[in-house]
């Protein structure tokens, strides 16, 4: 047997190391700088301690916080450093769940005592303690029986719970200093390799995410190798407070949310309804030049559509009741998809039809918990920007990368340029249709992928129970990336409702289905636009374009008839003739975050011109009408979303 195993790197680069060599120590003999900066590795595709012995020829990826799996490791260490800390300033406490998330790690307790906000700066005190200490994360397995002994002496109760669901399986703990606790892993090296740290809030949370269960104590951190990424994050993080959605739609009389309503449902007010007019149009246009036909479905349908659909078994804890009428049950909706099949099922099909490509801005309604409403973006009733295409199997293809092209087109407009793309593939346990077919639907995704020439991550299992799906994250101005484009591939649905096409051998085949949502919700991409744009909408969009200030009662007449003549020309335009100082007026249309300001005083009233403002850059000098005009239409009818200086 050979003392030796080759390992391959993502370079393509081949080395020998003897049986067992570690992550750890193959990154020191890489460079000293690599040792330092590593915090796990991944090894043959699975994510691994630096310290984890490597015993046959393998692949290796060493992963830095520069890497998004190395980013969980810091995070999810991170966590174990915070729960160390509060279990000895807080004895007593109980353990629950304590994982990295998309940005920075929580962990939940049961504490007798609240934890109060002056309680997070002792935590963060103690941590650093933990952190000087550079004490090593170590694991350790054992049996299911040995695990429940050790965390049921420790009255870990939440712990024995989550054991008990793993009978005969190997449970891992990992220690460090004198803390332990139940986790799959991998950690960092060492605490101190955790640099910059900082608590940010505490919150409730039932244990398992059950509104039966306890509530527990959740403390929210986020954590960085170096203070200076820290301080950077901490300042995007009041910018996103300024820029948060839910105040700017208050500020701006966008839309609002009463109780007397009802939780998740949007009152969209005056200036809020034009955006959304606005961007309704826009989709509208953009999916008929692209071969789309629009259609309209009800708000409600019989029980028996939802459970030809399977959503009953699917989706139940996500519908509202039913509701009776005339003895008979009908469902509010909580997708649009079986109306668009009952659409399809009005007539035969010819394979010469193919594709059908139906699209529609469906309301849905879906039940939220209270606790997990926010704003615009968790609410119970919003409009998906919805479609469907029906198409023969050599049609798949081309139709997906259709759907690309549209969707970075609509983005682009939108003004975003920045995506993550992720293909999520069939799930391990619950799927319905052959594997083959699965094969042949992930396959179609990513040639189409590859086609529109688009970096992607593959997520492995994560597609739906009906089908491998595309996810789009687009990143906003902050950089923060939001779920935004479906494109879904669907086995589930031709079945369960019988849909033919008469192919060119006058024999009947099953058309494939693709689901997609562009926006993915109205309500949630409003909101992102609106915190992209901190409010301050590009001129296409903004709901007042152009606010019309006259210095003085004299000069109203002319101010009036500019700003006919602004809406004359399709121009969203107001007068301003209040009887107020003109720097009231100016600091009130900056506040609106209108995009453009027309002064005009004696001056500009005799010479027939106007003083041209923008907002955010101030005077730019007087222009004539025409001029204004032509501008301004050139600038919306390209939808340019950046205003710069001539």
């Amino acid at each position: 047997m050979s003392d030796s195993i080759r390992i391959a790197f993502p370079d393509g680069s081949t080395r020998d190391f003897p049986v067992g060599v570690t992550p750890l120590r193959i990154a020191g003999e890489i460079s000293k700088g690599l040792a330092k900066k590593a915090l796990a590795a991944k090894v043959d595709g699975a994510v691994v301690d630096m310290s984890r012995p490597i015993l046959q020829d393998s692949s290796i990826v060493l992963l830095t916080f520069d890497d998004a799996d190395g980013k969980q490791v810091f995070w999810h260490s991170s966590s174990h450093i915070m729960a160390q800390a509060v279990t000895e300033l807080f004895p007593g406490t109980k353990l629950a769940i304590g994982p990295a998330i998309e940005e920075g790690f929580y962990y939940d307790f049961d504490s007798s005592q609240p934890f109060a906000d002056e309680d997070l700066a002792r935590i963060e005190k103690r941590m650093q303690e933990i952190v000087r200490g550079d004490f090593e994360f170590s694991r350790q397995e054992c049996s299911s029986r040995d695990a429940i002994d050790l965390f049921g002496g420790r009255n870990e109760n939440y712990k024995v719970e989550l054991i008990s669901e793993l009978q005969n399986q190997q449970i891992s703990v990992y220690r460090h200093d004198s803390f332990v606790d139940l986790c799959r892993g991998p950690h960092v090296p060492s605490t101190g390799r955790i640099k910059a740290f900082k608590l940010l809030s505490v919150a409730g949370a039932y244990w398992r995410g059950d509104e039966h269960n306890k509530m527990l104590q959740r403390i929210y951190g986020i954590s960085f190798p170096d203070q200076a990424s820290l301080d950077e994050y901490l300042k995007r993080v009041e910018e996103a407070k300024r820029r948060d959605h839910r105040k700017l739609g208050k500020e701006l009389e966008l839309f609002s949310i009463k109780e007397e309503v009802g939780g998740g449902l949007t009152l969209w007010m005056p200036k809020g309804a034009i955006i959304r007019d606005i961007i309704e149009t826009y989709w509208k246009q953009e999916h008929v030049r692209s071969g789309y036909q629009l259609v309209f479905s009800p708000h409600i349908a019989r029980l028996h559509l939802w459970e030809t659909s399977g959503h009953t078994g699917f989706y139940r804890e996500n519908m509202y009741s039913p509701m009776e009428v005339e003895g008979e049950l009908y469902q509010i909706k909580p997708m649009n998809c079986p109306f668009h099949i009952e659409m399809y099922k009005n007539s035969l099909h010819s394979y010469r039809e193919l594709p059908i490509r139906w699209a529609e801005l469906g309301t849905v309604y879906r039940y939220e918990r209270s606790g997990v409403l926010h704003g615009l973006f968790r609410v119970r009733s919003f409009t998906q920007d919805d479609a469907h295409i029906f198409c023969t199997p050599d049609q798949v293809e081309d139709e997906i990368v259709g759907v690309i092209n549209l969707t970075l087109k609509i983005l682009t407009d939108f003004g975003f340029d920045q995506y993550d793309i992720f293909l999520s593939t069939k799930p391990e346990k619950e799927f319905v249709g052959e594997p083959e077919r699965w094969l042949l639907a992930e396959a179609s995704l990513a040639a189409a992928l590859k086609r529109a020439n688009l970096a992607y991550q593959v997520d492995e299992g994560a597609g739906a129970f009906y089908g491998p799906k595309i996810d789009v994250k687009i990143r906003d101005a902050l950089r923060r990336s939001w779920q935004c484009t479906t494109i879904q591939f669907d086995f589930n649905l031709p079945e369960r409702f019988g849909l033919e096409y008469t192919d060119s051998d006058n024999t009947h085949k099953r058309p494939y289905m693709v689901h997609r949502a562009i926006f993915g919700s109205l309500e949630r991409f409003f909101g992102v636009l609106l915190e992209h744009y901190a409010g301050a909408f590009p001129l296409w969009l903004a709901p007042v374009q152009v606010k019309v200030l006259p210095i003085s009662d004299d000069q109203n007449k002319y101010a009036r008839s500019t700003a006919d003549a602004l809406k004359r020309e399709g121009l969203r335009a107001e007068l301003d003739d209040r009887s107020e100082k003109i720097g009231y007026k100016i600091r009130e249309a900056e506040t609106h975050k209108v995009p453009v300001m027309l002064v005009i005083g004696k001056k500009e009233a005799e010479s027939g011109v106007v003083a041209y403002r923008r907002h955010g850059a101030g005077d730019l000098g007087t222009r004539s009408l025409t001029d204004i005009i032509s501008l301004l239409r050139k600038e919306s009818d390209s939808k340019i979303t950046r205003f710069e200086k001539e």
